[in-house]
């Protein structure tokens, strides 16, 4: 009888120990047949967006509730909500933001490091869970950017350029300034200034170099002109670039970097109403 007791015990304590042991985790591999790329249009660049490219190749129906990137490379922002249901597709677009360039004052970095896009997803009726696709090293988007951003990183350490404050209307031309301020050791160097879609760039002196912030200078302008570089209408209703001016500058004679020059929103709208008048389509 003692022994009969002690097996019915036992039986009661193993089938307790089996009803308190946690379910598995829910895998995080992608769906079979559902994988992503990146890509950016051009209106992305000015948002700092991408574009996380699904392709599912099945019959089952995925429905993303979230997706983030996450790289050693960029800082990692919050999960960007998609609430998008993803059926059978060769490419679906999904924007994410993404972070800042990590970048060093020791020059530029190599390709890019592997990434993952991390989403909250299911396939089907399967409940929310969450799932990481990864990217490959030197991933040719994540690459250009990295080194982009680091490009204007390493310039920006040494001096801000940007545009001056005043604005004048002289004719069909709009006359500026680009200014250069100490920010950090070196000499700062500017070799040129190019236009855009929409507007070109003229240095009232044409030089080369076109200005330079001597190592013991806090700060130099130099003057420039622009105008029109297109006037037909949908120009003007397309433009997402329009105010991205490429500079290509250099620090204590370094390689030649590129960095991007951005008026202020003031200073956009000003030149959008001229070049609406100079174009004649004020109206």
């Amino acid at each position: 009888m003692k022994r009969i007791t002690v097996l019915v015990a036992t039986a009661v304590l193993l089938s307790g120990c089996a009803a308190t042991e946690e379910p598995a985790p829910p895998s995080a591999d992608p769906p079979t047949g559902v994988t992503v790329s990146l890509g950016q249009w051009r209106s992305d660049e000015v948002a700092h967006r991408l574009q996380v490219a699904v392709r599912n190749t099945t019959d089952t129906p995925v429905h993303f509730s979230d997706l983030q990137l996450v790289t050693p490379d960029f800082a990692t922002v919050p999960p960007e909500p998609a609430d998008a249901t993803i059926k059978r597709t060769e490419r679906t677009d999904l924007p994410i933001p993404f972070g800042a360039a990590n970048c060093s004052p020791g020059g530029l970095p190599g390709a890019s490091r592997p990434a993952t896009v991390v989403a909250h997803l299911r396939a089907g009726s399967e409940p929310l869970r969450k799932v990481v696709f990864s990217l490959p090293a030197s991933d040719p988007l994540l690459s250009r950017l990295l080194r982009d951003e680091c490009s204007e990183f390493l310039i920006k350490q040494a001096a801000d350029i940007s545009f001056g404050p005043e604005w004048k209307r002289d004719g069909k031309d709009m006359r500026a300034t680009l200014v250069l301020t100490r920010r950090g050791p070196g000499t700062v160097t500017v070799n040129a200034i190019d236009g855009t879609s929409h507007y070109i760039v003229t240095p009232e002196h044409e030089r080369r170099p076109l200005i330079t912030l001597d190592a013991n200078a806090q700060r130099t302008e130099t003057p420039i002109v622009i105008t029109p570089g297109r006037c037909d209408p949908h120009a003007f209703a397309e433009a997402k670039k329009a105010f991205l001016f490429p500079v290509r500058a250099t620090v204590d004679g370094g390689v030649e970097r590129v960095l991007i020059v951005q008026p202020p929103k003031p200073q956009q709208d000003h030149l959008i109403d001229y070049a609406l008048e100079v174009c004649g389509l004020g109206g």
